[in-house]
């Protein structure tokens, strides 16, 4: 089997801390798990599933004060119930919000 890890422009990280999310621009945030960030995109874990093309605003709010927390707008690509009814979310990044 190929492996896609070699493909990727980016090293895709495992911070495993907090996150919020919500519809671009509408409602209030959720909490959820970032599990993994790279340059182009992330995968979070979230109590409800996201249609694919949907936009998203999220907050990464990293464990360590050594990183400051990110606010970025993605593109939800999928989206897949787990075992514990939770949702594994992966999306793009589209934009990096500044403060």
């Amino acid at each position: 089997m190929e492996n896609l890890d070699e493909k990727r422009n980016s090293s895709r990280l495992k911070p495993n801390c907090d996150i919020q999310y919500r519809r671009a621009a509408a409602g209030e945030f959720q909490f959820g798990t970032c599990i993994t960030l790279s340059g182009g995109g992330l995968g979070f874990l979230a109590s409800e599933s996201f249609d694919e093309g949907l936009a998203l605003e999220v907050q990464i709010l990293p464990s360590s004060s050594i990183a400051p927390p990110m606010t970025a707008f993605v593109e939800v690509m999928r989206s897949v119930k787990r075992a514990d009814d939770s949702y594994k979310i992966a999306a793009v990044i589209k934009s990096i919000k500044g403060n």
